[in-house]
């Protein structure tokens, strides 16, 4: 977005893209649903810890440079609070307070016994180095140990984090504990831990929730079409899982630039040359679009995998895809939602299409305090289960309310809460 643009932006228009204000009108819909009172209401919205921190680190150049790190516990109830942590430069408490929110509606729509929480730190990976990668890491690791722990509060990868800052993570908190800790993250190696399956898990979910989007919309194509936005760990796996079914990728993109093809990519050989040059561009025999233009492509699928706010008021209307399969947390603005519906789209909610990574992130949880491993065909149908069963219960539900798959996750999640906290009682 150009700065001009930045500054026409109105209070609605900022408003809507405000990740917090959307999650709680998605909220609030559920709640009138369910008709919860008040109080319980701003007991569910409010998270329960926010924990702010000042990271300072020596750079490369021996400059002393100052970072700031969030972590966001939105609820204890139903377990230890579950999250990613993200480096990026454009975090913010109102994102991270959000992501920490849908992290509990997501644990609760596929019944993990889990809260919700999210980490991150203001940075720009892209520019450190992997020394300053690490001891930012390890700084913020230090700065919030008290909130974090097994039972407490499990970190796991989210955007420009990976298998190895977990790996700092769990080695800098046990070094604090004095004794070696796996389960205090999730996503780690599986030299330290981690688990058979963990890195295809949220891609792998998200082709288990197309496949039954499909069977719900009796959607009988030939080779559907498939947009995906992102090209990472959920859209490249996405991607290249869903090829594996007989999908026709269409598009994939990355930070950089859209690639599009109409006979279909070949996605391995798409993800290769990512991998060899840190970049889309430049790949060969295909159209090179835009970002945006990319989500507006003839297609009957498309799955947004990258970041929030990409389906908004301003293009919902041009969307030409019959399915949405939301593979990154909150893509689609609250105000996108009602003009989707009124199009006779079907949207599958992030906090059901890309729960995948949480389970086998609960699986690996399990696994590492039981110091008993799984193998990656058992934790395939293991998350095949979870995810099947999840989203019969969302479409039962959305069709006992009459309301969309969104709120109707949303209905089921808060329900499982607002019980939990109606059998615990308030302690005071």
């Amino acid at each position: 977005m150009s700065s001009g643009t930045a500054v026409a932006l109105t209070k609605s228009q900022s408003d809507e893209l405000n990740p917090f204000m959307a999650m709680s009108k998605r909220f609030d819909a559920a709640a009138d649903h369910l008709g919860l009172d008040e109080g319980l209401r701003e007991v569910l919205r409010t998270p329960d810890r926010e924990v702010t921190v000042a990271i300072p680190i020596t750079m490369d150049s021996g400059k002393l440079k100052v970072f700031i790190g969030y972590r966001v516990q939105h609820n204890f109830s139903r377990g230890p609070c579950k999250g990613g942590i993200r480096f990026a430069p454009d975090v913010n408490l109102d994102e991270v307070r959000a992501l920490a929110a849908w992290m509990t509606w997501k644990c609760s729509v596929v019944d993990l016994p889990f809260g919700g929480g999210k980490g991150g730190v203001i940075c720009d990976p892209r520019t450190m180095s992997m020394g300053e990668l690490e001891r930012m890491t390890r700084r913020y690791t230090a700065a919030i140990m008290d909130v974090i722990g097994p039972d407490r509060d499990v970190p796991a990868p989210d955007v420009n984090t990976n298998e190895q800052t977990m790996a700092w993570i769990m080695d800098t908190y046990s070094m604090h504990v004095r004794a070696t800790s796996t389960a205090i993250v999730t996503g780690k190696p599986l030299a330290l831990g981690g688990s058979k399956g963990r890195t295809e898990a949220t891609g792998r979910g998200v082709m288990i929730a197309v496949r039954e989007a499909l069977k719900k919309l009796g959607l009988n194509v030939a080779n559907p079409r498939v947009v995906v936005q992102g090209s990472g760990n959920v859209g490249g796996i996405g991607a290249r899982l869903l090829q594996q079914q007989g999908f026709k990728i269409v598009s994939l993109s990355d930070i950089d630039t859209a690639i599009y093809k109409a006979d279909g990519l070949n996605v391995v050989d798409v993800l290769d040359f990512i991998k060899k040059n840190k970049t889309l561009r430049g790949y060969p025999n295909v159209q090179h679009i835009t970002r945006e233009e990319q989500l507006l492509l003839d297609c009957e699928i498309l799955v947004p995998a990258a970041t929030e706010n990409q389906i908004t008021s301003a293009n919902a209307d041009k969307i030409k895809a019959k399915l949405i399969v939301e593979g990154a947390n909150g893509p689609t603005t609250a105000a996108a939602d009602a003009i989707l519906e009124s199009k006779g789209v079907l949207v599958v909610p992030d906090i059901l299409a890309n729960a995948g990574g949480v389970t086998v992130s609960y699986f690996e949880w399990v696994q590492d305090r039981a110091a008993y491993f799984w193998s990656e065909a058992e934790v395939n149908q293991k998350l095949e289960t979870v995810m099947v069963h999840s989203f019969a219960e969302v479409d039962e539900t959305a069709k006992k309310f009459k309301c969309s798959l969104r709120i109707g996750a949303y209905i089921l999640a808060i329900d499982r809460v607002a019980n939990t906290y109606r059998l615990r009682g308030t302690y005071a």
